[in-house]
């Protein structure tokens, strides 16, 4: 009876009972956790299969690879002889309370685990929810300060560009008039001194001698000068729509239609040479046959840059890299990459631009060096700027057409009747000429511009639908 007495003090001192069964530990594991020790047997129900689960005194969590032995309890426990430990638990409840109470406390310790558990992941879940909700909100104001950042810099570039042609109109239009004036003033002199000969002499062949030449010579000095100024402007104007429609097509965003309810701006975007004058407006008869044609950028010279997208085609002062290509021509020519065989087709082009081209159709397997119309399947009509004629070309037979520089051509393919026939598109459609054709094979839009040394262009329109 002292043994047991003694037995009990020492339970108030050190714990040596499972919190789950209310018995003496059996197989005492610690959690290293939170550091409270149960039965083995009783923790293993506890967690009925539960990889995880709360510890059933603090609800601390811990998972089954967390227990260890807890050998120093096991060792205090060895010490108790067995005859105290059996009136020990026979004063206590019976072991079968015991057992109902581990089984009623794992139970209930279960339902506990488990909605511990479901707290805890629905916790965690939230916190990562707003963890991932911080970090969004972070990414979008430092999206929006690189944004910022960037269409500052843009806008700074842009004026910097703006800055520069502003300044070189301005240098070029004070040079212009420096010259005007430097021109009269020599004219005026030269008036002034004629006025004092004529005043003076009376000898007719020694005013002859004086008229004139110093006027027409200033005269002549003065348009040289100022065509070499309007043709610089012209080629840094070619440059740069080479560079902004070509180069930086790809890169650069599409540029918006204007609003026709806006006030127009004063820096629009640049305008194309076709725009300069009005083109004529008539719709033609073959509309209803139009086809979309465009230029093949593997069919091209090296020195005429496509753009609009490959719906016009300008002499560029410097081979553009296109893709090598072993159909490339070696002069300087265009197709088209639409073909046909069959039906009646129709297309326009602006010729205004060009002192010197030939618009026709070929076969597709003419040959880089032959020019357009000098072929037994090639058939064009060809004006030449510095001769000012137009003429009809097939064979390398030339047929005189009197008429003057058409602004646009129209080309109709009628495959039926084995025919092409170009007009000249202005007020009304007048034909120039009509080609029988004798080939099978499918023909190809072609084109042909006057020398590299030249700056010119051919656009494609869309014709005006009747």
């Amino acid at each position: 009876m002292a043994g047991v007495i003694e037995l009990e003090r020492l339970q108030r001192v050190l714990e040596l009972q499972c919190s789950c069964c209310l018995q003496l530990f059996a197989e005492p594991v610690r959690l290293t956790g939170c550091g409270h020790s149960f039965c083995r047997g009783c923790i293993l129900r506890y967690c009925a299969g539960r990889p995880r689960a709360a510890c059933p005194l603090c609800r601390c969590a811990f998972e089954l690879q967390h227990l260890r032995p807890n050998r120093e309890l096991a060792a205090l426990l060895s010490l108790i002889p067995r005859e105290l430990k059996e009136n020990l638990e026979t004063q206590e409840e019976p072991e079968a309370y015991g057992a109902a109470a581990c089984n009623h406390l794992s139970s209930a310790g279960r339902g506990r685990g488990e909605k511990e558990e479901e707290i805890w992941e629905s916790s965690k879940q939230q916190e990562i929810t707003a963890e991932t909700i911080h970090l969004l909100r972070k990414d979008l104001n430092k999206a929006k300060e690189y944004t910022s950042h960037i269409k500052s810099q843009v806008t700074r570039d842009f004026c910097c560009m703006k800055e520069y042609i502003e300044r070189q109109e301005r240098n070029t239009l004070m040079f212009i008039e420096q010259q005007q004036k430097a021109a009269q003033q020599k004219i005026e002199e030269t008036i002034h001194q004629l006025t004092d000969i004529k005043a003076q002499t009376t000898d007719l062949c020694e005013r002859q001698r004086y008229e004139g030449s110093p006027l027409t010579i200033n005269k002549i000095t003065l348009d040289e000068k100022l065509n070499v100024v309007k043709s610089a402007v012209e080629d840094l104007k070619r440059n740069l729509e080479i560079l902004l429609l070509e180069n930086y097509a790809q890169q650069l965003p599409p540029v918006q239609p204007p609003d026709l309810h806006q006030e127009p701006s004063v820096s629009s975007s640049l305008p194309e040479p076709a725009a300069e004058s009005p083109e004529p407006a008539i719709s033609s008869q073959f509309s209803q046959w139009a086809d979309d044609v465009t230029f093949d950028p593997t069919r091209v010279h090296e020195r005429l840059a496509l753009t609009a997208q490959n719906r016009r085609v300008m002499v560029s002062s410097h081979p553009t890299s296109y893709q090598r290509s072993p159909k490339r021509f070696c002069i300087s020519q265009v197709m088209c990459s639409q073909g046909f065989s069959t039906g009646c087709h129709y297309w326009e082009v602006i010729t205004k631009d060009s002192d010197g081209w030939a618009v026709g159709v070929a076969h597709e397997m003419i040959g880089k060096r032959d020019k357009l119309g000098r072929t037994e399947h090639s058939w064009c009509v060809e004006w030449l700027g510095p001769k000012k004629q137009l003429s009809a070309w097939h064979k390398d037979q030339e047929t005189l057409l009197h008429k003057d520089k058409p602004l646009k051509v129209g080309v109709f393919l009628e495959l039926q009747k084995k025919t092409v026939s170009f007009y000249s598109i202005a007020d009304k459609e007048m034909l120039l000429h009509t080609f029988e054709i004798s080939t099978s094979n499918p023909l190809y839009p072609a084109f042909w511009l006057y020398t590299l040394e030249r700056n010119g262009s051919l656009t494609i329109s869309q014709p005006n639908r009747r």
